[in-house]
Parts: structure tokens; C-alpha cells; sequence
């Protein structure tokens, strides 16, 4: 299985149509995406993170230009879409970080609405809403959990997908430079507790004074880093072993040996 992330700089002085059409030509000038079964791009780079006085008015329904764009991606490449992630304005009228999976059909696979949201130094916690599903879609017939930037703090939700069946994660981020090494350690340890692949696409370049970290990054389950991007735009490639989650879980079992699950530990230990 072939993995590919896209790191993309959002630039305050690049409109968010003209950036989704300059990422669009690139995607689509790819030749190794040929090759590839799954895209990852950054958590809202086509208006970028910290436009947040542009999420009202930018806001886009599942069926937008976002969306649109990416399922020629699919179409193109035969491959499956992780578009990163778009501020979605619902059928309620509410706002959500919202991320799509598209498969190789252009079909929308998986949405996920970002659950944890950012407030230190951030006003997304104040326009947006949560979301409140774990979402875990098959990609290569790998069952897949999708997760936003944040996410990566809260490991419960990451145990949630495993017990959903997750085998690897996909995460979009706007993680900033100043707390990189954070953004390295929680994709590292995510991956090594959960057993699973770890797959997650940075933003880069500076957006409203705050320098985004990039670094885009592939952890497999033993906290191996099979590959890491620098702070550049461009795209990053990598193979995968997609039997290696299940190898690993079975040869050290450490997923078996749990004894709480949220449950009375009475009830668990019984």
C-alpha cells in the first residue's frame, strides 16, 4: 500500500480559490500518485487555520468546490482521497472542521467533523462545532480512523477507533512550528500505543504570524518513522506493509491485556 501526503502552505495573501486551484494543478501533475492508494492533505488549507474572521463566509456544503475538486483527484488517480480538511456549513446551518474521505469511484466514503477543538491562542472552539462520532473507513482494505490536528492529544479517541477497528489513523493538522515537538512525540506514541500505522499530513509556511510546523510524517506500529517530510511545500511517498498492525497486536499483545475499558474495574477484573 502507497501513501502519499501533501504538504501545502496557506498564505495570507493567496485567496482560497486561487490556492485550491494552484494545488489542484500540482495533484493533478503528479506522476507518483499513479502509484499511490491514498492521498492525505493538511487540516484547512484551502482557507487556512487561522483565517478564522473567513470561516463564516467560506464555509462550504459536503457537495462544494473542496469536495469537487478532490473527487477529480479520485477519479484521476484511481485512488482514495483524504481531502484534508474544510469548514462545512451543515444542513443546520452550523459550522464544522470537516474532513471527507473520497474512495477511487469519487464516492464520498467517510466524513468526519472534527471532535476536539482548539482554543489555546485560537477562536475555533468559538465558531465552530464539535463533532461527536469516531469515524473509521476501509481504505486498501485497511480499516482507517480518521482524525484533526488536536485529536492528537486525546488518546481515548484513538482507543476508540481501535475498538472500532481501526488498523491505521489518517490525520490532517495545522500543528504550529513552536510546539513541533509535541507534533512529533503524540504521532509517535499514538501510533506505538494503538499498534497502528499513524499517517498524518502538516501544514506549512506562516498563516496570520503563526509559522506552521510541517513535518508531515508516517509512524508504524512498533514507532518506527518510515518517513518525514521538512518544512516545505511539496509531496512526501511511502510504501506500507498493511499486515504489519495485526503482525505486531499478535506477536506483543498488549491491546489483549487491557483491563480498563471505562467499565467498573470490579466489572473488568471479574
Amino acid at each position: 500500500m502507497r501513501v502519499s501526503l501533501l504538504q501545502i502552505a496557506s498564505r495570507d495573501d493567496e485567496s482560497p480559490q486561487a490556492r485550491l486551484r494552484r494545488v489542484s494543478r500540482a495533484v493533478l501533475a503528479e506522476p507518483d500518485l499513479r502509484e499511490s492508494d491514498l492521498l492525505v492533505l493538511p487540516e484547512l488549507w484551502t482557507m487556512g487555520y487561522f483565517a478564522f474572521d473567513a470561516y463564516e463566509n467560506g464555509a462550504e456544503a459536503l457537495d462544494g468546490t473542496t469536495v469537487s475538486a478532490a473527487r477529480e483527484w479520485a477519479t484521476e488517480f484511481r485512488l482514495h482521497v483524504h481531502l484534508g480538511s474544510f469548514v462545512e456549513r451543515d444542513e443546520r446551518g452550523l459550522l464544522h472542521n470537516t474532513s471527507v474521505v473520497l474512495g477511487p469511484d469519487a464516492r464520498i466514503r467517510a466524513v468526519y467533523r472534527k471532535v476536539h477543538l482548539f482554543g489555546y491562542g485560537s477562536r475555533e472552539s468559538q465558531l465552530l462545532t464539535s463533532g461527536a462520532d469516531v469515524t473509521v473507513s476501509e481504505i486498501g482494505g485497511v480499516p482507517t480512523g480518521i482524525t484533526t490536528c488536536y485529536d492528537l492529544r486525546f488518546p481515548e479517541l484513538f482507543r476508540s477507533m481501535v475498538d472500532t477497528g481501526a488498523e491505521q489513523f489518517a490525520v490532517c493538522a495545522a500543528w504550529p512550528a513552536a510546539r513541533l515537538a509535541h507534533w512529533r512525540l503524540f504521532t509517535e506514541v499514538r501510533a506505538v500505543e494503538q499498534q497502528a500505522y499513524l499517517i498524518a499530513a502538516n501544514a506549512v509556511g506562516t498563516q496570520h504570524g503563526v509559522e506552521l510546523g510541517g513535518h508531515s510524517r508516517v509512524v508504524d506500529p512498533t514507532g518506527e518513522v518510515l518517513a518525514e517530510a521538512g518544512r516545505d511545500e511539496g509531496f512526501t511517498h511511502v510504501d506500507l506493509d498493511p499486515g504489519l498492525p495485526r503482525r505486531v497486536r499478535a506477536e506483543f499483545p498488549a491491546l489483549a491485556d487491557r483491563r480498563w475499558t471505562g467499565r467498573p474495574a470490579e466489572e473488568v477484573l471479574a
